[in-house]
């Protein structure tokens, strides 16, 4: 184990426990929220255009992923800023329906699937998806040693099937951008699909489809290169 992973296992336990206190912080807030009818009378479209209601519900999100959006690997947050909201709008789902956060060994995503929850309606998902995706893309810090981008472009010739020559993603075979994406939050969930702690939920069909790419690479210094060589790439 690296010292950036050592690192990031320390605080996971930290994690849990500030994960648990937003837990009951959210739960108060919903019992004393007064019961907004005309909210609940909104639809969907209606909600998904007003920036102001996606703006509110982040201010929770902000606690862990930051006001702009770039993430904290304190508090296993990754960048967020800029995503797609097809994307975001899907993985809140996922959160919401079991398909991911429910892995025992999956600590950021155990932190996550709480704070899903707290959005009642789909509406509601739309408007935070469509918040963040408007959100100016952020360039977190990388944390990351030991790669070598040269070793890891041959690494990422079969990522670029569906990720894209420059990391940009394609909403159509639901593979997100990653040229932007936290380095650490990359490793972990290149571990967590190899692993079985993500990809193996039969209601995550998506990730099932990453989970046999990660088993493309034999070990943690072929992910480090791969990373290193995403970390070039421009995204566009």
């Amino acid at each position: 184990m690296n010292r950036t992973n050592a690192t990031l296992v320390r605080h996971a336990s930290r994690a849990l426990g500030v994960a648990a206190l937003l837990g009951l912080a959210l739960a108060a807030t919903q019992l004393s929220a007064p019961v907004d009818a005309n909210a609940q009378d909104e639809t969907a479209a209606a909600v998904a255009v007003d920036p102001e209601r996606g703006e509110k519900l982040y201010a929770l999100c902000a606690q862990c992923h930051g006001e702009n959006g770039a993430g904290n690997p304190m508090a296993l947050a990754p960048s967020i800023a800029g995503l797609p909201q097809w994307f975001v709008e899907g993985q809140l789902k996922k959160f919401k329906n079991g398909a991911r956060g429910t892995h025992f060994d999956d600590i950021p995503g155990m932190r996550m699937r709480p704070m899903s929850l707290w959005l009642k309606q789909d509406s509601d998902v739309v408007a935070v998806a469509e918040f963040v995706a408007n959100m100016e893309k952020a360039e977190p810090v990388a944390i990351l040693e030991g790669g070598d981008p040269e070793a890891g472009k041959a690494k990422y010739l079969p990522c670029t099937a569906c990720h894209g020559q420059n990391g940009q993603g394609n909403q159509a075979l639901n593979a997100p951008p990653l040229a932007g994406m936290s380095d650490w939050y990359q490793l972990w969930a290149l571990k967590a699909f190899k692993a079985g702690i993500r990809g193996t939920n039969p209601l995550d069909t998506t990730g099932a489809l990453m989970r046999p790419m990660s088993m493309t690479l034999a070990d943690e210094q072929q992910m480090l290169d791969v990373i290193a060589y995403i970390g070039t790439l421009s995204g566009e």
